[in-house]
């Protein structure tokens, strides 16, 4: 095969692995009965452990009032907790709950375990490469969202 023929085969594998997990962050939204920017929040949060609302916002992309606006959502959901922060009372503090904590390794547990096992078939040198392309492909798709976000209508 030609390295152009790789090339658009690996362009196409790659939309595809993309629309895959469109489909399971679908799934997963509505296992929360959630949108997906709420999820998103959900995953932001637990990553994180703790945000506050204004990192939040700056994490989600979202305006403050929009943020507030998700936080309120989540917290009504059941998802999240608010709180004050100790450090400075200004701020708020969101933290998932233990149902959400529970619902997101139910969703994304066996995922992440799944995906574990098939990057273990892989040799060290193998695995070096895949990190390298999906770093660098992150940085590339945050990049056009910056571009596209820029963009004037």
């Amino acid at each position: 095969m030609s390295k152009q023929s790789l090339v658009t085969e690996a362009a196409h594998a790659a939309a595809a692995f993309g629309a895959a997990n469109d489909v399971v962050d679908e799934a997963a939204a509505t296992a929360f009965g959630v949108n997906r920017t709420d999820l998103r929040i959900i995953g932001l949060v637990a990553a994180a452990g703790a945000l506050t609302a204004g990192k939040l916002a700056t994490e989600a992309s979202l305006s403050p009032a929009a943020t507030t606006t998700a936080i309120q959502r989540l917290t009504n959901a059941g998802h999240l907790t608010r709180r004050t922060d100790a450090d400075d009372r200004r701020r708020a503090v969101v933290e998932l709950t233990p149902k959400a904590a529970e619902l997101l390794e139910e969703v994304y547990g066996p995922i992440e375990r799944a995906g574990r096992a098939l990057l273990a078939e892989y040799a060290p040198e193998q695995l070096e490469l895949v990190i390298e392309v999906l770093r660098k492909g992150e940085r590339m798709q945050l990049a056009e969202a910056e571009r596209i976000r820029e963009r004037k209508p």
